[in-house]
Formats: structure tokens, sequence, C-alpha cells
């Protein structure tokens, strides 16, 4: 977050380390709260433990709501590494995973006290047996899965490119035709004979559609005969006798017309927004003097000649059942993004966690075209099928993975799998508080 603020230095960087602050202590309360709800329990021993997963959990879902949410980073996600135990997130999402990790962590304070050889058996079983089981459980799962390159959409091969603009450059006015061009080169570079759609990143064409007809027409020279350019562009129009602007993707054929629109619903204060500007009269983030209006409408975009998608614009992603909208029938999962506000932090690798872990809760595979990285093509099983490297420019030429057949537990659930994750872990604590 730190880095954004250094993108423009000379306007942001003197408040950057009050808003980093800020945004630290105000997240540090939910664990607070946490930890308070633990000691005003009262319990001990494996009790205690339970009720710290509960306590956790209930926080980490809180933050993913208060204040328009901000889910980043939830302890669930440090299994990211592990294709096996991802698996997990297929039944209880990110959050079953954040329980089972607060078990096995929080295991070992059962030896504090009198009489720990008694308690060494507990700390076994949550602290190797826990994870031990949904390893098992995910290796079984993939096992059992399908081949990737056997598990195709036919007849689609998707072409992702990732230009590697540097945020500093992006909106210069002298050079914003100038990445257009090298994204078109890109895009119609060696190998395109065979690709049927094209994928740009979040704010890719950095002009105002469709008002830029030039940029239109000139862009649909690359677009594949029959297929289209999916790229990310701000969008003006006026609504209400005002003009409004939207952070969208544009779905554009190969004759330079719009055939679909999606514009981003929940946009990033500070960046995107200011929240309480009568109050607050400071500049966003991003480019441009006038907040983003939020979008509105459902999720799912029906395109021709590819599968229902359910398009998610930057972090979007990050919130777990909330990237399909009910009812939905998408197959597939896009999410563009310009991580090039974080430059070559830790940023862009949390961001791409934890989309992953959104292809393996709701069974979809995920494409992701990310300006400066990381881009990539996942499965519904979240396996990292391609992918390009942070802050690298290049494409990527992949078929589009097919969804699972039938939809996954979580995505059946949502939010409910976190009460019923509430209850099993406070009963249980319940249950054993007598236990010495």
């Amino acid at each position: 977050v730190g880095y954004s603020f250094l993108v423009d230095a000379e306007r942001f960087g003197t408040i950057m380390p009050f808003a980093v602050g800020a945004l630290a202590a105000g997240m540090a309360l939910f664990p607070a709260l946490a930890m308070v709800a633990v000691w005003f329990g009262r319990m001990r021993g494996l009790a205690r433990v339970f009720l710290l997963a509960a306590a956790w959990l209930a926080s980490e879902w809180a933050r993913a709501w208060a204040f328009t949410g901000f889910p980043w980073n939830l302890i669930g996600s440090v299994w990211a590494f592990s294709d096996a135990m991802l698996q997990f997130a297929s039944v209880a999402g990110v959050w079953g995973l954040s329980v089972a990790t607060l078990l096995a962590a929080a295991a070992p304070s059962c030896l504090a006290g009198d009489g720990p050889r008694r308690r060494w058996p507990r700390v076994v079983v949550l602290s190797l047996l826990v994870p031990g089981a949904l390893w098992g459980f995910g290796a079984q799962r993939l096992a059992a899965a399908p081949e990737p390159s056997a598990n195709v959409v036919p007849g689609i091969l998707l072409r992702i490119v990732q230009p590697n603009i540097a945020q500093s450059l992006k909106w210069e006015a002298d050079l914003r035709a100038k990445h257009v061009a090298e994204q078109m080169a890109l895009s119609d570079g060696p190998g395109s004979q065979g690709v049927t759609d094209v994928i740009w990143s979040e704010t890719a064409i950095p002009f105002l559609l469709p008002d830029s007809t030039q940029i239109l027409e000139a862009v649909a020279r690359i677009v594949p005969k029959g297929g289209l350019l999916l790229a990310g562009a701000p969008r003006r129009a006026q609504l209400g006798g005002e003009t409004r602007l939207w952070n969208s993707l544009f779905a554009i054929n190969d004759q330079g017309r719009v055939v679909a629109v999606y514009d981003k619903r929940h946009l990033v204060p500070f960046g995107e927004y200011m929240p309480l500007r009568s109050i607050l009269r400071l500049a966003k983030l991003t480019e441009g003097g006038g907040d983003f209006s939020s979008g509105e409408g459902g999720r799912t975009l029906r395109l021709p000649g590819l599968p229902d998608v359910s398009v998610l614009i930057c972090y979007e992603a990050i919130f777990p059942g909330r990237v399909v909208d009910p009812g939905s029938d998408a197959k597939w999962l896009l999410n563009i993004t310009n991580d090039g506000w974080f430059g070559a932090s830790s940023g862009p690798y949390q961001h791409f966690a934890a989309a992953r872990l959104r292809a393996v809760e709701e069974g979809l595979p995920l494409v992701r075209a990310a300006n400066t990285g990381i881009s990539a093509v996942i499965d519904g099983y979240g396996r990292i099928l391609a992918h390009l490297a942070l802050n690298r420019a290049g494409v990527i030429d992949a078929p589009l993975p097919k969804s699972l057949d039938g939809r996954t537990p979580f995505s059946r659930l949502g939010d409910w799998s976190v009460l019923i994750l509430l209850i099993a872990t406070f009963s249980v604590a319940l249950i054993v508080r007598r236990i010495p």
C-alpha cells in the first residue's frame, strides 16, 4: 500500500506514512477484538484454542465486510504454496483454511501450565493431524481430477497480454498511444494465427471509451476474425444530467464495435473514490480529479464465442463468496488488474494468491491479465497451468479450462459456511472446556 503513494511521490509521498499507519491501526482493531473475546471467555487449554479459532474467524469475516471490506491476506492464504492444501477451500472456503491454521498454530499453548504430558496428544492431533488430514483430502481430490490438457473448452485459444508498463508512465499524455501500440504488437506477434480471443489488463486502454472511436478502430485490427478483445479502459457517459466515470472492461469485436461492457462494482477507497469527500478534501491516487462510479447489474457477461464469464476488476477478486452472482451460470472467472501500483513488493504475490483461492472455492477456472504481472491461467482446482512472472513483458497463449462438474460446497453455501464454522468451533470450545 505504501508503494502506491510513491508512484507520484511529489503529490502523495508526504502523506504515505500517515495513510499506511492509519490503515495498519484500523486493521489491527479486528484481531484485537478477537483477543478481547478470548480474554473474556476465561477458557483454558483446548477450549481456549477453539475459542480463539472462532473469535479470529469472526474478526476476519467482519474485516471482509466492514467499511466496504478489505479481506486481504486472510490467514488461510498461507497455504497458497500447496495445491493439495488449497483443496479444502472448495468445501469451506478460505475461512475453513483459516480455522484449521489457527487450530494447528495455537495448539502448543495447551502445554502451558501443569500436566503438559497429558496434553501432548491434543497438541499432536491439532498441530499435525488436522493439516495432515486436509493435505490428504486435497491430494486425493487432485489425484481424481482430470488432466488439465484434456479438460479444456474446444475451439478457444486465449492470448493474455502483459505489457509491463510502469505505473508512473502509464498515463503520460505523450505515451498513451505508444502503450496501446505496444500491446497491439504483442497481441499480433508470433504465434497469433491460432488465437481466438485476446485479453488485456485493467485500464490497458488509457483513453475514455466509447468516446475514443479512433482507438476502437485501431485496436480492432488485432482482434482475431470472429473473436473478441477483452480490455480494461475508463468509461464516460452522461447519467442524470451529470458526467459519470467507471472503471470498466470492454468486449470489442473485429469491427471495432463494443459488444459488452462490465463496470467495476467494488471500488477502492482513496484509490478510485474519496469517502467523505465533503470533509476530506484530498485527491484520490488514480488518474483524474473526479471519483469513479460503482457499476450496477450482474457480473456475468454473455459473450459471442465464449462461455459466460464472471468479470473481476482488480481487487474484486479478493472477496470470498462474492465473485459470482447468486444464480449465475458463469463457466469461468476473468480477473483483469493493474498491480503496477505495488511495484516489486509482496503486493502482487498476495493478490495472486487470493485470486487462486477464488478459483478453488467456486470450482471455476480463472484467467488473469495483469499489467505488470502476475498474469496466469488457473483451473478450477487452483492449479497454475501457465503464467508470466512479475515485471516481465510477454504473452500467454493457452486454452480455456473447463469448469468443474457441479458446484462446490462452498459455492452453494457462501457466507453460511462462516456461520457453520463459528457454531462448530464455539460448540467444541464449550464441550471441552471442562477437560483439564
